[in-house]
């Protein structure tokens, strides 16, 4: 996550950018207060062009836990695909991260939950141990969780409140023992993106980026 927002709650994250974000994990942020944090909160402030950018690109993010320079490199890798528009190509980049699959195979109730689950080593790609957050799940690629993975608090608290209703049309899922095993039976799309997002305002943000 980018490290200058990571001291405040999810929760005014969320109600700074107006929309609930799924991989900060903190679900009905905007049900109670549906406006920003802070005292004037309230106040309906009309936001700047670059404001408006900005809080499009900030969505990313934070959605799947990037640093501005990685976001910057997202972006320039994506530039170089010319068959389609690169946010698109960004996009489908992102859900296929192997940190974001675990989470929306509902095995954990975050992104920085299942980020730690890859870490720990607790995820198998394929048969083989993958702790690199970022690895890039292809299609027809299996995806495992080891037996101590599934006795975490972090898969056990999942299991019993997922963070999403139901996982993305790319994956499946089935029982394995008393643990799980799934598969990305095809690449993502760019509308599996999981919240409001306004895609222009994010190529307008970065229109420099080479």
């Amino acid at each position: 996550m980018a490290k200058i927002d990571m001291g405040r709650s999810r929760f005014k994250i969320q109600r700074r950018l107006g929309v609930e974000l799924p991989g900060l994990g903190k679900a009905g942020a905007l049900e109670r207060k549906p406006y920003g944090p802070g005292q004037h909160g309230m106040a309906r402030k009309k936001m700047s062009d670059f404001t408006v950018r900005l809080v499009e690109k900030q969505k990313v993010m934070f959605n799947y836990g990037l640093r501005e320079s990685q976001m910057r490199n997202y972006v320039k890798n994506s530039k170089k695909i010319k068959t389609m528009s690169w946010v698109d190509v960004m996009i489908i980049a992102l859900e296929s991260r192997l940190d974001n699959v675990v989470f929306r195979l509902n095995w954990s109730t975050s992104t920085p939950g299942a980020r730690q689950l890859v870490s720990h080593k607790h995820i198998k790609v394929n048969g083989k141990t993958v702790n690199v957050p970022g690895y890039i799940v292809k299609p027809n690629d299996v995806i495992e969780i080891t037996d101590k993975g599934a006795k975490t608090a972090s898969y056990l608290q999942a299991k019993v409140r997922p963070r999403i209703s139901s996982i993305p049309a790319f994956l499946t899922k089935e029982a394995s023992g008393e643990k799980e095993k799934a598969k990305m039976v095809a690449k993502p799309l760019a509308e599996d993106i999981p919240f409001a997002f306004e895609k222009r305002l994010v190529i307008e943000y970065y229109w420099k980026v080479k």
